[in-house]
């Protein structure tokens, strides 16, 4: 379902918690809440598998949501959301022409399943990180999504838990960007 009342947040500001280098304060206008980040925390040069987070500016650019875990529809958002079903995937393969997109399953180059078990992925917003053009070994997939309980770390993505999700999402729109600092 579409929110369309008042203006979005255009920034999301998130930083590094002291001391724990793979979790973060995540900003949203007057809103904070913990994140998870890279198992290797964040990195100004991303490359692929390292695990970081990369510094910088990601715009949102779109959203996946489990259907099959949401009985009343898409959650509340700004953004276009697409229905996950078991065909989706993400290519991770940097020598694969489709690298850093979306691809259907069965594939034969490396690739994650949208459609998982953890239900990391039952929202799931798409960054602009390493779009356009899509750069060899410069990092894929890098989603904000749901964290896993207590906030261990993430391939690289950001995640926050399912009830931030649920309150930063009506918040944000197609000019958000998110903002992560060293």
């Amino acid at each position: 379902m579409k929110c369309k009342a008042g203006k979005s947040i255009d920034l999301i500001e998130v930083r590094r918690r002291p001391g724990k280098p793979t979790q973060g304060l995540l900003s949203v206008g007057p809103l904070v809440f913990p994140c998870a980040l890279g198992r290797t925390g964040t990195a100004m040069l991303k490359r692929e598998g390292d695990g970081a987070t990369p510094v910088g500016d990601l715009l949102l650019l779109y959203g996946y949501f489990r259907g099959d875990r949401a009985p009343a529809g898409p959650p509340l958002s700004r953004f276009p959301l697409t229905r996950i079903d078991a065909r989706d995937g993400w290519c991770d393969a940097s020598g694969d022409r489709n690298y850093n997109r979306p691809v259907r399953l069965p594939y034969p180059a490396s690739h994650e399943r949208m459609a998982r078990e953890d239900r990391l992925y039952d929202v799931c917003m798409v960054s602009d990180w390493n779009m356009r053009p899509a750069i060899r070994n410069r990092g894929s997939a890098i989603f904000f999504h749901i964290a896993k309980p207590g906030f261990p770390p993430t391939e690289g993505c950001i995640a926050v838990s399912p009830l931030a999700m649920a309150r930063i999402l009506p918040l944000i729109g197609p000019h958000t960007r998110i903002r992560i600092y060293r």
